[in-house]
């Protein structure tokens, strides 16, 4: 029987790709909020009452189709994600207010595969150790530029049995929601579990959470890290009307 941070669906493949040295930063935000800013056939999904928004920054290294070799150049890049989570007709998921990487052709491909709010940025990643450096500034759209600057100290590995219910809730996902020509589409995602460590903040100055509609966070986040994962992005469905 799967574990509750295993996915129990088989994934289709679109493309494939490794997520390296991932940081998860959650706060907890009102439902409310949340519920406003979603289409019709979403939920905001909570736990212990409260939905969440997440920043999350990481190197995407060797996207390419399921077979062959990856993609040279463009199909590695350094992204930074602001994201909620959600219920909706195929279950629980993603959903994404803007995903920054520093690739500009990606940008307008993945906008045209899965209707994601990908944006262009200037970005930047250092490892000194245990310590990690995350930097991001948007490019385009124009308008509203916002930056972000995150460094975290990596800690101990924390074995699955000794995750938090909400660290399940907040990293076990399997699928995305997106608007994608006007309908609600879902992609499924599939990975092996998450080796999650412990982490701690020790420098946080962002703009991208509140760009994406949320209150300026406030308080210390919940932090954990991740050396990475291989994923398989499964292709996106079209959800049919009223289907929530």
């Amino acid at each position: 029987m799967p574990q509750p941070w295993e996915n129990p669906d088989r994934v289709k493949p679109l493309m494939r790709q490794r997520w390296e040295q991932l940081t998860f930063l959650h706060w907890p935000v009102d439902p409310e909020v949340v519920q406003r800013r979603l289409p019709a056939g979403l939920t905001a999904d909570t736990h212990g009452g409260t939905a969440w928004v997440g920043l999350v920054p990481f190197r995407m290294e060797g996207i390419g189709l399921p077979r062959g070799p990856a993609v040279p150049y463009l199909g590695s890049f350094y992204e930074t994600n602001v994201r909620t989570y959600v219920r909706g007709p195929a279950g629980p998921g993603v959903w994404f207010d803007s995903l920054d990487i520093d690739r500009a052709m990606p940008v307008a491909v993945a906008r045209l595969a899965y209707g994601l709010p990908y944006m262009w940025a200037k970005m930047a990643m250092r490892v000194d150790g245990d310590r990690i450096t995350y930097e991001c500034a948007r490019r385009r759209p124009h308008g509203l530029r916002p930056t972000s600057r995150v460094t975290i100290r990596v800690g101990d590995p924390i074995p699955n049995r000794e995750l938090a219910p909400v660290d399940v809730f907040l990293t076990a996902r399997w699928r995305l929601y997106a608007p994608l020509r006007g309908r609600l589409v879902v992609a499924p995602i599939d990975h092996p579990p998450w080796p999650l460590h412990a982490a701690t903040v020790e420098a946080l100055d962002d703009e991208l959470v509140a760009a994406g509609g949320y209150p300026q966070p406030t308080g210390e986040p919940l932090v954990l890290f991740s050396p990475g994962v291989p994923v398989v992005a499964g292709w996106p469905t079209r959800l049919r009307k009223g289907a929530a």
